[in-house]
C-alpha cells in the first residue's frame, strides 16, 4: 500500500513523498490521520535532528495527531476498524526500573512514536495497550490532537504543586507556555505571562487568560514587573520557564519569592550548561524542578481536560494547511508566525 508522507532526511531536508506502509504487526493498528499539529519539538528536529525520535533516516516525521483506524492486527483488545482515537507519541514498558516505582515518563525503553506528517500511521502494541485512546463521538479530531502536548502541560502543573492564591510567572510563550498560563489560572493562580511575540502575547490574555502581560521586547529586564505584580511585592511562588536556554534558566531564580519554586520546563541544547548563586538557593530555600514528557495518567487527564472541561485548545490553531505544505507551516512556526498549524492530509 502507498501513502503520502513528509519524510525527514537530514536537519532542514524533508520531502513529501509517496512511501509504501505495511499493513500492522501483532498488536499493532493502522489509523488514518484526520489531524496533525506542528509542534516545538518538530521545530528543533527539522532545525537540528533529533538523536532519540530520529534514528535513522529517511524517517516519517510528526508526533501530535487523532484519526480513525483503518486496519487492525491480531491480538488486539478494545479497537476495531471504525474507531476514533488519538495516540500518544510514546508509551512505557511497565516493566524497567522506574516503571516499577511508577516513573513512567523516565522508563528506560520508552517507545517513541513518530509519522503524524502522512496519510496513515502504524501505532505501536506498546502504544495501543498503554495510551491509544477512544474519542468521543462530539469531540472534533483537531482538538482531540492536543491530547498529547497538554499531557505535557498537565504532567508538569501537576508537580509543581501550583495553589489556589499564588502568583505565578510563565517566560516562554509558545503553545507550552500558554497551555501552562492556562491551566495555572484553571487551579485559581494569579498568572503573569511574559514573552516576545505579539500573537503570543494577545493568546496569552484571550487563551490563557493572564493576569498580566509583560512584552520582553519593551521591557527586557523583567524582574521588578514580576515582585511589583507578586503578593506584597515578595516575588513569585512559582516561576515556570517555557523556552529553553540556559541564559532564561538562571534568570528565573531572580524571579522567585523566598521558598519560592522555579520550575525549569523548557528543555535547553545537549550539553549546555549554566549555574546558580548558591547562597540564593539554600538560604532562601529556592525548590528547583524539571519536568520530562508525560505519562498514561497525564495523557488521560489531558483528553479530559480537552473534552469534559471544554478547554479552548483550538484558539492556539493559527491557520490550516494541507500536508504537502508541511515544511511551510514549520518554518511559520519557527518564525513566530504561527502557534499552532494544523496539518490536513
Amino acid at each position: 500500500m502507498k501513502m503520502k508522507s513528509v519524510q525527514f532526511y537530514a536537519p532542514q531536508n524533508i520531502k513529501f513523498e509517496e512511501v509504501n506502509i505495511n499493513n500492522p504487526k501483532d498488536g499493532e493498528v493502522q489509523v488514518k490521520i484526520m489531524a496533525a499539529l506542528t509542534c516545538g519539538t518538530d521545530v528543533k528536529t527539522y532545525r537540528r535532528g533529533h538523536p532519540v525520535l530520529i534514528k535513522k533516516v529517511p524517517s516519517g516525521f510528526g508526533h501530535e495527531f487523532s484519526g480513525i483506524i483503518t486496519k487492525v492486527g491480531k491480538n488486539v483488545v478494545g479497537f476495531k476498524v471504525g474507531d476514533r482515537v488519538v495516540a500518544a507519541n510514546s508509551a512505557p514498558c511497565g516493566e524497567c526500573f522506574f516503571c516499577k516505582r511508577g516513573e513512567y515518563n523516565l522508563c528506560e525503553n520508552l517507545k517513541f512514536l513518530n509519522g503524524a506528517y502522512a496519510e496513515y500511521i502504524n501505532i505501536p502494541s506498546a502504544i495501543v495497550k498503554r495510551n491509544l485512546l477512544h474519542l468521543p463521538d462530539d469531540l472534533s479530531f483537531e482538538r482531540a490532537a492536543f491530547a498529547e502536548p497538554l499531557a505535557n502541560v498537565v504532567h508538569g502543573i501537576e508537580k509543581t504543586g501550583i495553589k489556589a492564591g499564588q502568583t505565578v510567572g510563565v517566560v516562554g510563550l509558545g503553545p507550552i507556555g500558554l497551555m501552562f498560563v492556562k491551566l495555572a489560572k484553571m487551579k485559581g493562580a494569579k498568572v503573569i505571562a511574559a514573552g516576545r511575540n505579539p500573537i503570543k502575547l494577545k493568546l496569552a490574555k484571550e487563551f490563557g487568560e493572564a493576569d498580566e502581560i509583560i512584552d520582553l521586547v519593551k521591557y527586557p529586564n523583567p524582574e521588578k514587573i514580576f515582585i511589583d505584580f507578586s503578593d506584597e511585592k515578595k516575588g513569585l511562588d512559582v516561576a515556570v520557564e517555557c523556552v529553553g536556554l540556559p541564559e532564561i534558566w538562571e534568570r528565573m531564580f531572580t524571579f522567585v519569592k523566598r521558598g519560592g519554586t522555579v520550575h525549569l520546563f523548557g528543555g535547553c541544547k545537549s550539553g549546555t550548561r549554566f549555574s546558580i548563586e548558591t547562597t540564593r538557593l539554600h538560604y532562601d530555600q529556592i525548590k528547583v524542578l524539571s519536568i520530562f514528557h508525560h505519562t498514561p495518567t497525564f495523557f488521560r487527564e489531558a483528553l479530559r481536560l480537552i473534552y469534559e472541561e471544554n478547554l479552548p485548545v483550538e484558539k492556539l490553531i493559527t491557520e490550516t494547511m494541507p500536508l504537502e505544505k508541511t515544511e511551510e507551516a514549520l518554518i511559520k512556526h519557527m518564525n513566530g508566525k504561527a502557534i499552532k498549524v494544523l496539518i490536513k492530509p
